[in-house]
């Protein structure tokens, strides 16, 4: 477990403002419906999806943030880099929101962006919200996240991907929803649909970033199905010390990771809040935290 200073090179301040300054993606997406036909446990029918700016216009980064309601069709944006770049990587990415909606944007495509820059592709996974059972908030999602890991497992050759260089990112909620993929691997959530759930949803590395509801109702513990094993993949993480969604969340995690002798980065920032995803704001060094993620990133995949 790692305590990051909150000092940090300049420069790579200003490399993330140049990036993060834009958002538009010059290679349109591929999209993909996560299920052949409705998903598993549907039994109540939502009104239309549609899509919002945060309340009262709520800006992070001085943008506001695309808000997306009423999931009920899962779909994957493929997002491809140039061929030029591709590294066979990919990383699924499963945006936050509380299980009400998803920060689809700012915690979804802007991301998508940032990896094709390295040569990875990224994959936006629009999973169902808002949570379907009360007690199980993330299970939805985590269904939705099994399946894409095995369905872009299955079509992997067409899509250039390296089905052993396949990963999984998320954001607060989105962080539990990935880090559920991660850990809990060996049971898959729903009956086999075809041929793609034939192929592992192990992700190859998980890549948490202010990720949510991982602890105990006390806080003092993992949740106890959360609890890692030897067969965990490699995970990073993010969190601030004064982030109000707890860093217990990742710091107890990373302990459990080192119990098991589980390759595991942690940095913890002394400020920085919450959802901020890519975006730089000057004077808030944990908003590049990309930079460590791209070594770390350099170092698993070589």
């Amino acid at each position: 477990m790692r305590i990051l200073p909150t000092m940090i090179v300049s420069i790579a301040a200003a490399m993330l403002l140049a990036f993060s300054g834009s958002t538009t993606l010059a290679i349109e997406p591929k999209v993909l419906n996560v299920w052949p036909g409705n998903p598993p446990n549907e039994t109540t029918e939502l009104p239309p999806e549609y899509d919002t700016p945060g309340p009262n216009d709520r800006s992070v980064a001085g943008r506001t943030v695309r808000r997306i309601h009423n999931v009920s069709i899962p779909q994957l944006a493929i997002y491809s880099p140039k061929a030029d770049l591709n590294t066979g990587a990919a990383v699924i990415i499963c945006p936050g929101g509380g299980h009400r909606i998803l920060a689809y944007d700012l915690e979804g495509v802007e991301v998508a962006q940032w990896l094709n820059s390295l040569g990875i592709t990224g994959i936006v996974l629009k999973y169902r919200v808002p949570f379907r059972d009360e007690k199980q908030k993330s299970l939805a999602g985590l269904q939705d996240a099994q399946r894409a890991m095995s369905l872009i497992r299955s079509r992997s050759s067409e899509l250039g991907i390296d089905p052993k260089k396949l990963g999984v990112m998320g954001f607060s909620a989105g962080g539990e929803v990935a880090a559920r993929t991660s850990l809990i691997h060996s049971t898959r959530h729903y009956d086999r649909i075809d041929a793609s759930d034939d192929v592992s949803c192990k992700p190859d590395f998980g890549i948490l970033i202010y990720p949510a509801y991982l602890v105990d109702d006390a806080k003092v513990a993992l949740r106890p199905e959360l609890m890692p094993t030897k067969e965990t993949p490699p995970i990073f993480m993010v969190h601030a010390w004064d982030d109000g969604v707890t860093p217990l969340s990742s710091i107890l995690l990373a302990a459990e990771l080192k119990r098991v002798n589980v390759p595991c980065e942690l940095h913890v920032f002394s400020k920085g809040g919450h959802g901020y995803g890519l975006r730089h704001v000057d004077d808030v060094p944990i908003t590049a935290w990309s930079m460590l993620c791209q070594k770390w990133l350099a170092n698993l995949l070589k």
